[in-house]
């Protein structure tokens, strides 16, 4: 054949793929509804990344049979199930999910409440490595099935926060770094090479109290003592069988004999997906229907400009989608879900504002995931309540600025550089030299402004005063039990709490049914493919130095930063 012919044919193959990918994935998304046998268990499997509110994946769609897992979409299908008569009961396929606690707390929170209506929920777990988190979740559940085989692993949480100023050091990179306060640690793993004593003492004070609020909640679930759970999770590894007698799961069963289980006098059950269930609507069942809330998310880094739907928080975009919400009069309240660790100073000010004006109109209710510290709280702040999770990690009054310089490692590789500027300090970010003692003091007074700013709105968001919220400020992050006892948060509880307190304010009965109004809507196919390629960066690295680089590619332009240290976390 002529090269030609081939290249036609290596085209008409592609082309055929891709339209396949496309038609599978409309049918995924907007397909016909499925017809519900009567004694129908829900069947949701959890494993993997778990976002606020997921953009289309048609990737997964098309290869994998799954939608991207989200809050939301978990919470309504939950929701839904629960007055469905033909849906019996929740069977949870836990795996690794890739979350922080808040969120893990969470859905707990919604299958405990779906057990309310007395159907039954039942966690299935293959095998549990580094599960506590996992298994956190599990103990909400009616009973946890393990497999024979499995391995158990609980051992408690935490692990190691990472300091690169050595290996800095050996490139010829330095960080010339400004913050406030002592708290204000985000830019400690660039210039220290372990922590500093306020640094420990945030960090062991945030994860004493999670870990305490686990061993709680287990106690009490599986009916022991707190001092034998810490034994328990001291020991840490647990064959099934030893699982199992040491109180942690309730049954060891095989596939097979998991659905003999779940039948009852012999009645045959069947099994719906968490995907088709997705595509019943609320309304079919009387739910999502009535008076109009907004709900708006602001997920992700806090910048200037645009944002990537459930990846960045643009300032333009969330302020235009709550102005939006403020402006229409047939939207009685506002509850905004801020998963958020910060960013910009002036994207999260612009955000914030629009808070404020809308809180002189209508009831704004803030809903705090895992995290909505720094930037996170700023855009919070001025809302009527704040609703979040124990775990909740926010707070972060403080401000940072951050400027590397390169001026060894060009010594080291040979590049030289000659400065012709125009202006006293256009070249003061520049990576060719050091910041001067002046500019360093300069920098200091900038950023104390800032930070007088932020205690000054805080105070009057919070009705506090300014020397208070100082006190409680200085940078130091707080978890959502910790920051109500400082008056930073009014509720502990999810986004079922942040919707009945919107409700309230806005004079409408509790029993009432409300319709969401989810902003933002869902990308289109083409969109999200676009989206999806601009926002991808990939280096080869360790999943967290991702996330750096990540961040400050996003933030590059931006030098005020009010933003949550990178490795809150440990590993």
């Amino acid at each position: 054949m002529k090269k030609g012919t081939y290249v036609l044919i290596i085209f008409l193959i592609f082309f055929f793929i891709i339209l396949a990918t496309i038609v599978s994935f409309i049918y995924f998304e907007f397909g016909r509804p499925p017809a519900i046998k009567a004694r129908s268990y829900l069947e949701v499997k959890l494993s993997g990344g778990l976002q606020e509110k997921a953009a289309p994946d048609f990737l997964m769609s098309m290869f994998m049979g799954r939608k991207p897992l989200s809050m939301y979409d978990i919470w309504m299908n939950v929701q839904k199930a629960k007055v469905d008569r033909r849906i019996k009961g929740l069977i949870l396929r836990l795996g690794y999910i890739q979350c922080d606690w808040a969120k893990i707390n969470e859905l707990r929170e919604i299958i405990l409440d779906f057990r309310k209506s007395g159907k039954k929920v039942y966690a299935v777990i293959d095998e549990a490595i580094d599960f506590d988190k996992e298994y956190y979740l599990a103990t909400a559940c009616d009973k946890i099935i393990l497999h024979p085989q499995g391995l158990m692993v609980i051992n408690g949480i935490g692990g190691y926060i990472p300091f690169i100023k050595k290996t800095l050091d050996k490139l010829g990179v330095e960080a010339e770094v400004e913050h406030v306060e002592e708290y204000k640690t985000a830019s400690s793993m660039f210039t220290e090479e372990g922590f500093t004593p306020a640094h420990k003492e945030m960090m062991e004070s945030i994860y004493e109290n999670i870990f305490s609020q686990y061993i709680k909640v287990i106690a009490e679930t599986r009916g022991k003592s707190e001092t034998e759970i810490k034994k328990l999770i001291d020991h840490g590894y647990f064959q099934a069988n030893k699982a199992k007698e040491s109180g942690l799961v309730d049954e060891l069963l095989y596939e097979d004999e998991f659905e003999s289980f779940l039948q009852e006098e012999g009645e045959k059950i069947h099994k719906i997906t968490y995907e088709q269930y997705s595509k019943i609507k609320p309304s079919s069942l009387g739910l999502n229907k009535g008076k109009k809330i907004a709900l708006i998310y602001g997920i992700g880094l806090i910048h200037t400009g645009e944002g990537l739907l459930g990846q960045t928080m643009g300032s333009s975009t969330v302020a235009r989608l709550i102005r939006r919400a403020r402006k229409d009069k047939s939207i009685a309240a506002v509850v905004f879900r801020v998963d958020s660790p910060g960013g910009s100073s002036v994207a999260s000010d612009i955000i914030g504002r629009e808070v404020a004006l809308t809180k002189k109109e209508k009831p704004v209710i803030v809903s705090m995931s895992d995290v909505a510290g720094s930037g996170g709280y700023w855009v919070s702040m001025a809302a009527h309540k704040i609703v979040a999770q124990p775990q909740t990690l926010t707070g972060s009054i403080g401000v940072v600025f951050t400027k590397f310089n390169l001026v060894k490692l060009y010594e080291k590789i040979g590049i030289t550089g000659e400065k012709l500027t125009y202006g006293k300090r256009a070249d003061i970010f520049s990576t060719f030299r050091r910041l001067t003692p002046e500019e360093r003091d300069f920098i200091k007074q900038e950023i104390l402004w800032t930070y007088e700013q932020f205690l000054i709105k805080v105070a009057d968001g919070r009705n506090m005063k300014r020397e208070e919220v100082d006190k409680i400020g200085k940078g130091r992050v707080w978890t959502g039990s910790q920051a109500k006892e400082q008056g930073l948060v009014d509720e502990i509880g999810g986004l079922s709490k942040a919707i009945e307190l919107a409700k309230e304010l806005a004079g409408i009965p509790a029993d009432e049914e409300v319709k969401l109004v989810v902003w933002p809507k869902k990308v289109s196919f083409f969109n999200a493919l676009i989206r999806k390629r601009l926002s991808y960066t990939n280096l080869g690295l360790n999943p967290r130095l991702e996330k750096m680089f990540s961040t400050f590619k996003v933030l590059e332009r931006e030098r005020t930063l009010v933003l949550m240290p990178f490795w809150i976390a440990p590993e």
